[in-house]
């Protein structure tokens, strides 16, 4: 076995880890929560079936590589909840940390593929990274909504909390977010979602 087939096998089984690592959603219809690595081959599907509705042309190889790949530092950094501002202060430089050790891992050409493909998504400036992260507002949101909201009860989460977070899938797709304000107003309206639909223009 070479040296990089070796490297590259360490980081395929590193990468195994990402399924220990749970979410706060839970899986449709009141299943059980979601671990990292089913959130992102979720994702990865849906960004595949739902490109048509990106705002700008995309390359969906890249879109699904950034999908694959966004919460691999998890497994050192942990999950982060949406709504847990405590938690956001730290997230940042944990990921960061994360980043450098799990994907130091590979040979360093890869290496510095994979950790480009990640930094892209982090920095939403580019029409594949806007569309991903538009995949990661709308996995979870479907999955609370098949639960009537049972995740945001948990939480105390508010619909204003909600939209903040949403309103970034506008820029990913206008479509998408059409989407997701009827399902917040369904929401709002069966009691799943406290407070009034803040305005957005």
């Amino acid at each position: 076995m070479t040296d990089r087939l070796k490297q590259q096998l360490d980081f395929i089984l590193e990468i195994d880890q990402e399924k220990n690592i749970l979410r706060q959603t839970h899986l449709s219809h009141h299943g059980r929560r979601e671990n990292d690595a089913e959130h992102a081959w979720h994702m990865t599907i849906m960004a595949y079936l739902l490109k048509e509705y990106a705002n700008e042309p995309i390359d969906i190889a890249k879109v699904m590589m950034m999908c694959l790949l966004h919460d691999v530092v998890e497994i050192d950094a942990g999950d982060t909840y949406a709504y847990d501002e405590v938690g956001k202060q730290t997230q940042q430089a944990r990921e960061a940390a994360a980043k450098e050790r799990i994907y130091s891992l590979l040979p360093d050409d890869q290496k510095q593929e994979l950790q480009a493909l990640f930094d892209e998504f982090e920095a939403r400036q580019t029409p594949e990274s806007k569309f991903a992260h538009a995949m990661d507002n709308l996995q979870p949101l479907l999955l609370n909504d098949s639960n009537q909201g049972s995740d945001w009860k948990e939480h105390t989460v508010t619909a204003k909390q909600v939209y903040q977070r949403q309103i970034q899938t506008k820029d990913g797709s206008e479509v998408l977010f059409d989407l997701t304000d009827q399902i917040l107003k369904k929401n709002i309206a069966d009691g799943n979602l406290p407070d009034t639909t803040p305005k957005i223009s």
